[in-house]
């Protein structure tokens, strides 16, 4: 089984899809996570290992972005690949038979229409494990707080690429603090500081997915 694990892992660590999949070139004519997934789940193997290699191919991937060593593009392949397993597990999760982490819902604050640096978030937080609920962009507190009101003991992640849409977060915090206490709220996004997390009373600031992964592992201890 550990051989399994790791077959999925480093596909999806490299970035290889499936077998017709030219990228990554040294591994050009090999089976990729889609057909290694598939034939696990047809060989009756535990969806659970399945998960575990690509929760393990997620996170070097993720680990080698946060020092550098692997870029946008790379990290989008390793997506590309997670999502190939992901759609062999679906009648899995669907049934009950794996359980996801929690509940992780995204979106970038109201004013603010970027989207590639939350997606690219919410990609790696999937691959570890979560389920989560992309909201978009321009999202406005009223939206957050109703996908909190479908999503009870959910997460809440928030991004901002403008400076001017900062202060959104602050707003929109305050309000979710208001009315559910509890629920924990993280940040993210180029122009924001571990420094400013904190003054908006965030629970968490993350410079990366990884970094995002990594507070969600403690936000729900």
């Amino acid at each position: 089984m550990e051989e399994l694990v790791e077959k999925i892992a480093l596909c999806i660590e490299r970035g290889k899809v499936n077998r017709m999949a030219p990228y990554p070139p040294d591994m050009n004519g090999q089976d990729g996570a889609d057909e290694i997934a598939r034939a696990a789940v047809k060989a009756g193997v535990s969806p659970d290992i399945i998960l575990k290699g690509s929760m393990a191919g997620m996170q070097r991937i993720g680990e080698k972005f946060s020092r550098n060593e692997a870029f946008i593009p790379e990290l989008l392949m390793s997506a590309k690949a997670m999502n190939a397993v992901m759609e062999h597990l679906k009648p899995f999760f669907q049934a009950g038979k794996v359980k996801h982490k929690g509940t992780f819902i995204i979106g970038t604050v109201a004013g603010d229409l970027h989207d590639i640096g939350k997606k690219l978030v919410g990609m790696v937080v999937e691959g570890n494990g979560w389920d989560v609920v992309d909201l978009g962009v321009d999202v406005s507190t009223e939206k957050f707080m109703q996908a909190i009101k479908e999503h009870p003991g959910c997460t809440v992640g928030m991004s901002a690429l403008l400076t001017t849409t900062m202060v959104n977060m602050d707003k929109s915090i305050k309000a979710i603090k208001d009315i559910y206490p509890d629920i924990k709220v993280l940040v993210g996004g180029a122009p924001l500081t571990r420094e400013y997390a904190d003054k908006i009373n965030a629970d968490g600031y993350a410079r990366d997915p990884q970094g995002a992964v990594r507070l969600l592992e403690r936000a729900v201890v």
